[in-house]
C-alpha cells in the first residue's frame, strides 16, 4: 500500500504522537520513513530601526545554531525510535523555509506516497491567527496525508 512515509515533526508532544503513529504504520507495512524537521526563517521583521541589520546579526547566528541543535536532538530521537521499531529511516533538517513548503517539496523529491503529521485541530480565529501548516499541506499536496491528533 504505502512504501515511503514522510513524517514531519517539530519535536512537540503532539508531533511525537504523529511520529509514533507513523512508525507503527511503517513497521506493519515494511515501509521506509523520512523524518523531516523544518526551521523557519529568522523573523527579520521583528527588528526595527536604523541599526536593525547590525543588531540582528548576532541574534541570527544564535537562531541558526539553536535551530540546528534542536533539530539534531529531535531527529536523533526519531532515528532511535525507528531503530527500535526496526524501520529503515533517514532524517532531514531543512532550514529557512516554511514548514508546509518544505514538507511538500521534500515529499516530492523523495517520492513519498504518504505524509504523516500532527495537528492541533484549531478552528476559527485560532487557526486564522496561528496559521496551520497541516491545512496548507492538505490543500496543496497530491498525495495522501495522515493527520494525527
Amino acid at each position: 500500500m504505502y512504501t515511503h512515509l514522510l513524517i514531519a515533526t517539530d519535536g512537540s508532544e503532539l508531533a511525537d504522537k504523529g511520529v509514533a503513529h507513523g512508525l507503527a504504520l511503517a513497521s506493519r507495512l515494511g515501509a521506509t520513513v523520512t523524518f523531516v524537521h523544518v526551521t523557519e526563517p529568522f523573523p527579520i521583521f521583528a527588528w526595527g530601526g536604523a541599526m536593525a541589520g547590525y543588531a540582528a546579526g548576532d541574534e541570527f547566528v544564535a537562531y541558526q545554531e539553536g535551530g540546528r541543535r534542536y533539530a539534531k536532538d529531535v531527529l536523533d530521537k526519531c532515528r532511535v525510535s525507528a531503530d527500535l521499531a526496526n524501520v529503515r529511516a533517514e532524517v532531514v533538517h531543512i532550514e529557512d523555509k516554511k514548514p508546509a513548503e518544505a514538507i511538500l517539496e521534500l515529499s516530492q523529491a523523495k517520492g513519498c506516497d504518504l505524509i504523516v503529521m500532527a495537528s492541533h485541530g484549531r478552528r476559527g480565529l485560532g487557526r486564522l491567527l496561528l496559521g496551520s501548516q497541516t491545512t496548507e499541506v492538505l490543500s496543496l499536496t497530491e498525495i495522501p496525508v495522515l493527520v494525527v491528533r
